[in-house]
This record gives C-alpha cells, sequence and structure tokens, in this order.
C-alpha cells in the first residue's frame, strides 16, 4: 500500500491476490480507506482556533 516492500517481493504479493479473494477484498477495502483518509482537512476549522485562542487569553501571562 505505502510502497515499502522491494520490488522483487512484488509477483508474489500480485500472485497471492489473484489466488485469494478475500486477500483481495482486504487489500482493495485497505486502498480505498488510505484514499479517503488522504482526502480529509487534517487542520482545524478557523472557528476552533479562534475559540482556543480566545480561552488562552482568559489566563494570566506567564502561568
Amino acid at each position: 500500500m505505502y510502497n515499502e516492500l522491494p520490488a522483487s517481493a512484488l509477483p508474489e504479493i500480485e500472485e497471492a491476490l489473484q489466488h485469494d479473494p478475500e486477500l483481495a477484498t482486504a487489500c482493495a477495502d485497505l486502498l480505498l480507506a488510505q484514499r479517503t483518509l488522504e482526502g480529509l482537512r487534517c487542520e482545524p476549522r478557523p472557528a476552533v482556533s479562534a475559540r482556543i485562542l480566545e480561552y488562552s487569553r482568559t489566563f494570566p501571562a506567564g502561568s
């Protein structure tokens, strides 16, 4: 999924995926999940950041 295997292992993996439908389904599900997660936003909404900053201002400086 992350291209972390050596190229020499790919034929064996491909063969296993072709001959094991359960493994192929699991692999497809993982690849779909990976693509979905990569598309997610990885930062808070501006309103959330503003609330955190507003809350932090209620504490005395240097605390």
